[in-house]
């Protein structure tokens, strides 16, 4: 079994590119723990996150749309797999950690809130301390998982879920890889349901847009990989080629116009935010109502944080359900009606 992962450490030295961030070479976890004879640490990381609770929610989680009827739309899940696979390809591209890319990949979204970026909008203003979703991706996986226990990543992981945002810098190139394939994800898949949802056609988006990184999202996808390919190999960096670049941002621009800041997009944020604030004040005001992992998270945090915590935990549906059983009225049964 230690021969395994030594295979693992050889292959990483001769292969990976000196920019890389070897799987022996990290900076270990917040509390110190035996290792694993076969697997490297980020492949651990990797499969604690897959485990968790807070990952097999996202499934039930929006990403642009509010709870689909449709089959096909992209969820919270289907995107956190889709930034695997573009990051993961980013980074053989550039002979760079793939595990490692992985793990943060699949971990970055775990804060999420319900109704997607709406409800991180929402939560942000019934915050005191205001709502991160990529600061609470980080909250989840330290503090949250396994009963308050925390899932104890290794420092590279931990630093790339916690600063994926473009805004953000990770500290790795595997992060990086993250932060660039994020952005190539979202603005494509959320294009097709918008198109899906008939709310623009393809033949909307700009002509000298497409023109650049192609008509569909596989020659989209495509573009973004090649070019961080050929502007960053060999290279301490992880970014698109300059017209690329200006095109995705365009395109960015296009969808925050046509599609997150529209009405059928938002058409519901009004709702959300009446169940949202509904449920915030409801346990703010009876604590003792929040499920116990929560009731002791407020013990150390306060109330406001494990309040926080526990409503973007849940999913779509839960937070209805939720509202539905604390706010609206259940109906009598007379059992002796006939």
């Amino acid at each position: 079994m230690q021969n395994l992962k030594e295979r693992t450490y050889e292959i990483e030295r001769a292969f990976l590119s000196q920019y890389a961030c070897k799987s022996e070479d990290t900076k270990g976890r917040l509390k110190s723990e035996a290792p694993c004879d076969m697997r490297t640490e980020f492949q651990r990381d990797r499969d604690r996150i897959i485990y968790c609770k807070a990952f097999r929610r996202l499934k039930n989680k929006t990403q642009v749309f509010f709870s689909p009827e449709g089959d096909h739309y992209i969820t919270r899940l289907t995107h956190t797999l889709d930034v695997a696979q573009i990051a993961r390809s980013i980074a053989r591209a550039l002979a760079l950690n793939e595990d490692l890319t992985e793990a943060i990949a699949l971990g970055h979204d775990l804060g999420h809130t319900p109704f997607g970026h709406s409800g991180e909008r929402i939560l942000s203003k019934l915050a005191p301390a205001g709502f991160k979703h990529n600061k609470q991706s980080l909250r989840v996986v330290d503090v949250l998982e396994k009963d308050g226990a925390g899932l104890n990543l290794t420092w590279e992981v931990r630093d790339g879920i916690l600063n994926h945002r473009k805004s953000d810098t990770p500290a790795t190139l595997e992060g990086r890889c993250v932060s660039v394939a994020d952005r190539v994800a979202y603005i494509n898949h959320d294009l097709d349901d918008a198109v899906r949802a008939g709310i623009l056609k393809a033949e909307d988006i700009p002509k000298d847009i497409t023109q650049v990184l192609g008509s569909c999202s596989r020659e989209r996808i495509n573009t973004a990989v090649t070019s961080v390919y050929k502007t960053s190999y060999g290279k301490n960096t992880v970014e698109m080629d300059k017209s690329v670049n200006r095109a995705s941002e365009a395109l960015r621009a296009f969808m925050f116009e046509r599609v997150y800041l529209s009405e059928s997009a938002r058409g519901e944020e009004e709702k959300a935010e009446r169940m949202l604030s509904a449920l915030y004040s409801h346990f703010v005001a009876k604590p003792e109502d929040l499920p116990e992992t929560y009731i002791k998270i407020l013990e150390i945090y306060g109330k406001e944080q494990a309040v926080c915590d526990y409503l973007s935990s849940m999913t779509d549906r839960y937070a209805v359900y939720t509202f539905n059983r604390l706010f609206v009225p259940k109906g009598w049964t007379f059992n002796n009606e006939k």
